[in-house]
């Protein structure tokens, strides 16, 4: 069976790696591949996983830097928690 050609996981937006990793776990949670080809989906997983925490983690990022701008370089006033 001829491998279909995949997009570069670094060419998708979070949208597209979210969903086409669903569909490879889907994939593999069925069974019915061979190992050779679970063993691929799982490659492909992995990549598509690490570009979603790429995306999140520089979500994160940038949420990080409006709350630090929106809170001045002293951070939010906290009230301080007694033992």
């Amino acid at each position: 069976m001829p491998k279909t050609p995949t997009i570069d996981p670094a060419e998708l937006t979070f949208e597209q790696a979210r969903d086409e990793l669903t569909a490879v776990v889907d994939r593999l949670q069925r069974g019915t591949e061979s190992l050779q080809e679970s063993l691929d989906l799982w490659e492909r997983g992995e990549l598509l996983a690490k570009r979603c925490e790429d995306f999140l983690a520089a979500a994160r990022e940038r949420i990080a830097q409006v709350v630090a701008a929106q809170n001045g370089p002293a951070g939010p006033e906290s009230p301080t928690k007694s033992a």
